[in-house]
């Protein structure tokens, strides 16, 4: 008896450059294709260069173009499509697609998987409570969680989500596209500066106020201004794009440091790019389990993040990577220094690159993700929606 592919709908707020988007296509490219197929519901927009990185699979890609403001005139049209779609999963992304979960349960769709890859900056400036209220509003309609960290799995318990409805599966790296650099690896296309002149500090991500680059910039600037040794070789390379961009080119303008930063905006060849760096740093409020960061000791570069969410238990609480307070500008900046100055082999990089393979193989992760939607425990069979009528075609319209 021929089994169709498993059909799963992942629901995001935007698809565009980001961990959890990158976490979707992911699974899109790598989830073996005769077994599963995949439609994308962006409530908001689809941004065609980032999705150009799912060329070459059959994809369906949706963006319902979400107004500003409460998204409950989506509801009918998500529940719509939902119907028509027939899919056997949702897989839904964060606070915003989480919203659609009981559509999708009144819409009949046998699975539902929900993940969080971060927190909303709003939690941290006061709404955690309310937030919080939400998601237990929700729990009953989602059939199984995802926790991309340990800290997340905690609050799934928190939220009162029984232990077998909880899979701790952190977010994957290819280590195959993101290893080390080699002699004969080429610059990436526009990188200005030289590999044997400068030291250059990194950050890549969405240039938004939750992963707060000014930190960065800031602890940049208070270095390279205090004249300390070697802070000549020093040079800065943010690349993404965002809301914060134009404040960030304008506070090293500000500086006198335009000429020794550059900011790209969003790229492609996030691989090559880690390779011309020397050491990576990730300033956010708040992660999960950053992909960025994986991929960076996937590099087997020096790192630097702040003290916050999953990142101490990514980096083995300091074992690949050195832990600073979030915000602490001359925090960073002092391990910074201290870095550029060093001259030797970095020994965390090295423990990082081998963690990383141990911990976070894509291959290892696609293979649980595919588990779960195949064989986790529904309220509905796989083959509900056998049971039901197709909506008439013009019940989308």
């Amino acid at each position: 008896m021929h089994v169709p592919p498993c059909h799963v709908t992942h629901l995001v707020y935007r698809l565009a450059t980001g961990g959890m988007e990158n976490v979707v296509v992911q699974l899109i490219r790598h989830l073996p294709r005769t077994s599963f197929r995949h439609t994308v519901i962006a409530l908001c927009d689809i941004d065609p260069e980032f999705a150009r990185r799912l060329d070459g699979t059959a994809v369906e890609l949706i963006a319902l173009n979400k107004p500003p403001g409460q998204p409950y005139a989506l509801y009918p049209t998500v529940y719509r499509l939902l119907r028509h779609l027939r899919p056997d999963v949702l897989h839904s992304c964060n606070l915003a697609a989480l919203e659609f979960v009981p559509v999708a349960a009144l819409a009949r769709v046998p699975l539902r998987v929900h993940v969080e890859h971060g927190l909303d900056l709003l939690e941290i400036n006061g709404k955690a409570a309310r937030y919080r209220l939400l998601r237990r509003l929700y729990r009953p309609f989602v059939n199984q969680y995802v926790a991309v960290s340990v800290d997340q799995a905690r609050q799934c318990a928190q939220l009162g989500a029984a232990a077998e409805r909880v899979h701790l599966i952190p977010n994957g790296v290819d280590t195959r596209v993101f290893r080390p650099r080699t002699s004969g690896d080429p610059l990436p296309a526009g990188f200005p500066f030289q590999r044997d002149r400068h030291w250059v500090m990194g950050t890549v991500g969405r240039q938004a106020d939750i992963k707060n680059p000014l930190l960065l910039v800031d602890a940049f600037v208070q270095l390279v201004h205090s004249g300390a040794p070697g802070s000549e070789r020093l040079r800065l390379a943010m690349v993404g794009d965002g809301p914060l961009h134009r404040e960030i080119a304008q506070r090293l303008h500000n500086a006198g440091l335009s000429d020794r930063a550059w900011l790209p905006g969003a790229r492609s060849d996030i691989a090559d790019i880690l390779r011309a760096f020397d050491c990576f740093v990730l300033p956010s409020l708040s992660e999960a389990t950053s992909c960025a960061l994986q991929e960076a000791m996937a590099t087997g570069l020096a790192i630097v993040a702040t003290d916050v969410g999953g990142n101490a238990d990514v980096l083995d609480q300091g074992r690949c990577g050195s832990l600073v307070p979030s915000g602490d500008v001359t925090a960073l900046a002092t391990e910074l220094q201290r870095l550029s100055q060093s001259g030797q082999p970095n020994a965390q990089a090295q423990e990082a690159l081998i963690s990383v393979q141990r911990r976070y193989s894509l291959e290892t992760v696609i293979q649980r993700y595919g588990d779960l939607f195949l064989n986790a425990p529904a309220h509905a069979p796989r083959d509900a929606w056998a049971q039901q009528p197709a909506p008439p075609q013009d019940s989308l319209n």
